[in-house]
């Protein structure tokens, strides 16, 4: 698929009949290099019995499921957001200081912002027609970059996002596109003092809908390789 997943198909049932032909696939989806057996069990299921079209296919959760299991361990839900890598704004200290006094009084100096996000469990899949939900709970630490490079951790937050995944196929290819349902931050440890997280979740939000949003949408724009 790229160089973070791999996927395997393999035939489980063939029937041929004068109407149709059934094909019964197990696709799984394994970090590159890292075969572990997903943590899932593969429920049969069945297409509803129409004759509209040529082709139909149909998924499973275990498909997508294993997805987001191979994702995770591969670490595609890790993600640093510095300075150079900000399209929109510089972030920084002096941001982050305007909006909260305690950040202001521990970095009188201006000093570059690093965010790390991480996933901290296997985001939850649950199957839709046409589409899916994906509930991420992660964690967020902002640093500040200091000369030379080092950094100095400010606060850390935990994260619970609600996301949706609309489905199409193209030059046989199951492709998805991306969208923020539904952001929650908590503050889970403090340099810097407590203050309420409230204040800095709408430029939190911002970065994420204007940095890792786009982000995955061209990742998920390239698409999984249908047999």
């Amino acid at each position: 698929i790229d160089d973070m997943a791999e996927i395997d198909y393999s035939l489980k049932s063939l029937e041929i009949s004068r109407p149709y032909i059934d094909l019964d696939l197990k696709g799984i989806v394994y970090a590159a290099g890292n075969y572990i057996s997903p943590p899932y069990v593969a429920a049969p299921f069945t297409i509803p019995d129409q004759s509209d079209s040529m082709l139909y296919l149909a998924f499973s959760e275990y498909f997508f499921q294993t997805s987001s299991f191979a994702y995770f361990t591969a670490g595609a839900f890790n993600i640093t957001i510095a300075e150079e890598t900000c399209s929109y704004f510089n972030i920084s200290t002096e941001i982050f200081g305007s909006i909260i006094p305690e950040v202001a009084k521990y970095s009188v100096t201006p000093y570059p912002v690093m965010l790390k996000l991480m996933a901290t469990e296997i985001p939850l899949i649950s199957l839709q027609q046409d589409s899916f939900t994906l509930e991420i709970q992660g964690s967020m630490e902002v640093f500040a970059v200091l000369p030379g490079s080092a950094t100095q951790s400010l606060f850390t937050t935990s994260i619970a996002a609600n996301t949706s995944i609309a489905l199409n196929i193209f030059d046989q290819k199951l492709m998805g596109s991306l969208c923020l349902n539904r952001l929650q931050f908590s503050l889970t440890h403090s340099s810097v003092g407590f203050f309420e997280i409230s204040l800095l979740e709408n430029i939190l939000s911002y970065i994420l809908q204007a940095e890792v949003i786009p982000s995955a949408n061209a990742k998920l724009s390239k698409g999984f390789p249908l047999p």
